[in-house]
């Protein structure tokens, strides 16, 4: 990937696939924000493994105003850094799972998956978009369950798949601009996330997945995202890039 002094902001990026997209970025040669909602102490471990090419940014998401708390604090410290407040690359990672079928989902897990999932990536897509010179990427972080049916996932496929349909919409948008949109669709990653759903035999249950036969790693999906944000991705825009080692095949 070829940068100069670009700049990124990853959500999420405390820890997992958030972590491992922070650190690839930077490898590339890109300035991180590391966001983090509430785990001070893992985003500056994810600072630390970098360097200077991070820092570390905290603000809850799915509350009122996020976007635009986020973005003055992110706008002050990318003008500390580099003299603007232009932000080249956004990857929406942060995201939250909640279990549940038809009959155990509230309203309440409902508008909480929507407010964090779909809600906040739009409206920080929207700030990073006013900021974006040509040549910018907005990638989003979908998932492999919006490809298949998973009845005890239906309120987080729901939200997964609002952000598909944002990608491919503001991708239409934003393209006279010379910004790109994609979204990434990881499977079943090695992650504290998935840790409840890997119980038991995880070899079993990632061959079953993947007829690669493993389970997924999050640098396997910072990869995708790398290319998507990298000069190498820039005809490639409105797309599902699928992570999900083949596990729709």
């Amino acid at each position: 990937m070829t940068t100069e002094r670009k700049t990124a902001l990853v959500t999420g990026a405390s820890r997992g696939i958030g972590r491992a997209i922070a650190q690839r970025l930077a490898r590339d040669g890109v300035l991180v924000a590391v966001h983090y909602g509430t785990n001070a102490e893992a985003a500056g471990e994810t600072v630390a493994s970098i360097g200077e090419q991070a820092f570390a940014i905290g603000q809850p998401l799915g509350v009122d105003g996020d976007a635009d708390a986020l973005f003055a604090k992110l706008d002050e410290e990318l003008a500390l850094r580099t003299g603007s407040t232009r932000l080249d690359i956004l990857v929406n990672n942060a995201g939250i799972a909640r279990h549940g079928g038809l009959d155990d989902t509230t309203p309440e897990t409902f508008d909480e998956l929507m407010r964090v999932n779909a809600r906040a990536p739009l409206f920080l897509a929207q700030a990073a978009a006013r900021r974006m010179p040509a040549g910018g990427r907005i990638i989003t972080l979908s998932s492999g369950v919006t490809q298949q049916a998973f009845p005890d996932l239906v309120a987080y496929a729901m939200s997964k798949a609002a952000v598909d349909v944002m990608a491919r919409t503001l991708a239409k948008e934003l393209a006279p601009r010379g910004i790109t949109v994609n979204v990434v669709a990881p499977g079943v990653i090695d992650t504290d996330m998935n840790a409840h759903w890997l119980r038991g035999d995880p070899d079993a249950r990632a061959a079953a997945a993947s007829p690669l036969g493993r389970l997924g790693e999050p640098e396997d999906v910072a990869a995708v995202v790398a290319f998507a944000a990298s000069e190498d991705g820039r005809f490639v825009t409105g797309q599902f890039l699928d992570a999900t080692g083949g596990s729709h095949l």
